[in-house]
């Protein structure tokens, strides 16, 4: 579903990722890991052509710089980390707005638009608060809106940036398994980027490391979250071990006081 090849994205002076290959399958979940200012959301951006770009990517075999914007958001959704919300929107009206790529430019969304992004909400745990301005939410309820508003668009490439992020640890795990049922369901392919490795070990198929702009590692997340290469590029010391499925769980050890 997606492919990238030699991938370089520079920004001002810096460059920020360089010569990035990457296959994602239909159906897989891939997570990008890495420390801060690796080019995790970078990468995101790049595939959704937000940002100027070298290289080749590639959705559903269909180059993306061919891609007209209303096709690419019919093929991808895109959940930003920190996007900004008008305040006097309606909860409903806000996800609603993930139905814009499949109403003509002079009509209006349908009654099937809105039965679409009534269950979203409903999911989402959110159905309460559709008629509430997104002014008046909390960090955790804005993320999860801005979440509504991607599966909304019913694409089948789902880009999630830090979706978690302010979610306390309940609606964290309920963000991840809702996104993890939608895609063995439909057929999703997810990349999202995670802060939490535990986590992006625990949901993810596999794991990109990126660092300094470049792929140091990927593979499953077994072979990616090892003490070597989380040591090296997160420069931490941990202790990982195997937890459910023997799958990696990551703990920091405390250096000595």
């Amino acid at each position: 579903m997606i492919s990238i090849s030699g991938l370089t994205v520079t920004l001002g002076a810096r460059q920020v990722l360089r010569g990035v290959d990457l296959q994602v399958p239909r159906g897989q979940w891939l997570a990008v890991i890495g420390p801060n200012g690796a080019g995790k959301s970078t990468l995101l951006k790049a595939v959704m052509g937000l940002v100027a770009q070298h290289g080749e990517i590639t959705l559903d075999g269909r180059p993306g710089r061919a891609l007209r914007p209303k096709e690419r958001a019919r093929l991808v959704a895109y959940a930003p980390q920190s996007p900004a919300l008008p305040p006097d929107m309606s909860v409903f009206d806000y996800a609603l707005l993930g139905r814009t790529p499949y109403i003509s430019y002079f009509g209006r969304e349908s009654r099937g638009d809105r039965e679409v992004t009534a269950g979203v909400l409903e999911r989402l745990d959110l159905d309460a608060f559709a008629g509430r301005r997104l002014g008046e939410l909390s960090g955790g309820e804005r993320q999860r809106v801005v979440l509504a508003r991607a599966l909304t668009q019913q694409a089948p490439v789902l880009l999630l940036d830090e979706p978690t992020t302010a979610l306390d640890l309940g609606h964290q795990q309920q963000v991840l398994e809702l996104v993890d049922r939608l895609r063995l369901a439909d057929g999703l392919t997810v990349v999202s980027t995670l802060h939490d490795l535990t986590v992006a070990g625990q949901y993810a198929d596999t794991l990109l490391l990126l660092a300094g702009g470049l792929a140091a590692a990927t593979g499953r997340p077994a072979e990616v979250l090892t003490e070597a290469l989380v040591g090296k590029h997160f420069d931490a010391q941990v202790k990982i071990e195997p937890g459910p499925g023997g799958r990696p769980v990551v703990h920091l050890v405390r250096g000595a006081a």
